[in-house]
């Protein structure tokens, strides 16, 4: 196993707002089914560790940047720093919001439209920080999440404080174009896909990654289409399904979202002040995995189990002997000379 190998393209914000979401999905249909006796209070604990780690991250990444000015030369640290910032203004709104909905579900004090003005004014901002993101090539997922959902944070407002008296099939109506256009994203990536199979001048690793990202789109819209459609009709009583059966289908998109971190590439190198990779920050502060890291195993075996690497080196130490033996005998008289082959054959002849 190559650690380094394993996680050079490993994303850690992804993997932490993924994993966390995931969690709190699962408590919370158990709470809305009664499994659990929970305040919403604990249950949404997976969302303020995520929101923790982002404070911590931005905290200790602002205090490297002001303690050391010289680090501020290496590459695009002022756009790296500078997407740091902005990213952690948008959670602290969004911190502020799933605040709200909290103490609204525990005391049912306030009207749904008051929770949703941070949530509403994250996606106008939203809009905004995405055209920023496209001309410094900075990753926007959750920013472009809420600027197209906006209409749909009003229309949820609204209907949940009874000012319009739609079916919910109706109030999912900028939902349900969203997802029009991301099945047609799949499936367009599930034809390029099948196009670079048949292609031969396209190398094996473009197909690969052509038929990894087919594979992962699908697997990401699929189940929140379903869980959509299954959720319009338990909120309009169409069904009888606990709420835990209808948010399994979001179990499948998340853990595809997990999986997806370990190739996402990218990342803030800011967060926590690391100012590199993931991976290389983790084997620079872990020496003994560094070593670990850098072993690697080449098992050889006979047909009977008996492994032919000991076997192998000792061949290529007997060549290498000969080859200096030769050297020495077709010069003769004249003065020795370290060539290549020498210093070739020393260095293979160590372990």
């Amino acid at each position: 196993m190559n650690l380094q190998t394993l996680f050079q393209d490993f994303n850690p914000s992804k993997f932490v707002v993924h994993t966390c979401l995931l969690i709190f999905t699962i408590l919370f249909a158990l709470k809305l089914d009664d499994y659990v006796s929970w305040s919403f209070w604990t249950v949404f604990t997976p969302i303020w560790v995520w929101k923790v780690l982002v404070i911590m991250g931005a905290t200790v990444g602002s205090y490297v940047w002001w303690r050391y000015p010289h680090f501020r030369l290496e590459g695009e640290a002022y756009v790296h720093y500078k997407s740091m910032l902005i990213s952690l203004a948008l959670h602290l709104i969004l911190l502020m919001f799933e605040l709200l909905v909290c103490d609204k579900l525990e005391s049912a004090r306030h009207l749904w439209i008051l929770v949703f003005i941070p949530l509403i004014f994250i996606s106008i901002v939203s809009i905004a920080v995405c055209i920023w993101a496209v001309k410094h090539d900075r990753s926007f997922e959750l920013e472009l999440f809420c600027a197209v959902n906006v209409l749909q944070f009003i229309f949820l407002a609204l209907r949940l404080d009874g000012f319009i008296s739609w079916s919910w099939e109706v109030v999912f109506v900028p939902l349900w174009i969203v997802m029009c256009l991301s099945l047609v994203g799949v499936l367009y990536t599930i034809i390029f896909a099948a196009i670079l199979l048949r292609t031969p001048e396209v190398s094996a690793q473009q197909r690969r990654s052509s038929f990894h990202s087919a594979i992962g789109y699908t697997f990401l819209v699929i189940p929140i289409l379903v869980f959509q459609v299954l959720l319009a009709d338990k909120l309009d009583d169409d069904i009888r399904l606990s709420y835990t059966a209808v948010v399994s289908p979001l179990f499948i998109s998340f853990i595809t979202l997990i999986l997806m971190s370990f190739s996402a590439k990218g990342g803030n190198k800011w967060w926590f002040g690391m100012r590199k990779d993931f991976c290389s920050f983790v084997l620079g502060a872990c020496p003994l995995l560094q070593e670990y890291a850098n072993i690697a195993y080449h098992s050889e075996r006979r047909t009977n189990g008996v492994e032919l690497q000991p076997q192998v080196e000792h061949k290529e130490k007997t060549s290498n002997q000969f080859q200096v033996s030769t050297s020495r005998a077709q010069f003769g008289a004249k003065k020795p000379q370290f060539n290549s082959v020498s210093v070739h054959g020393l260095t293979e002849t160590r372990p």
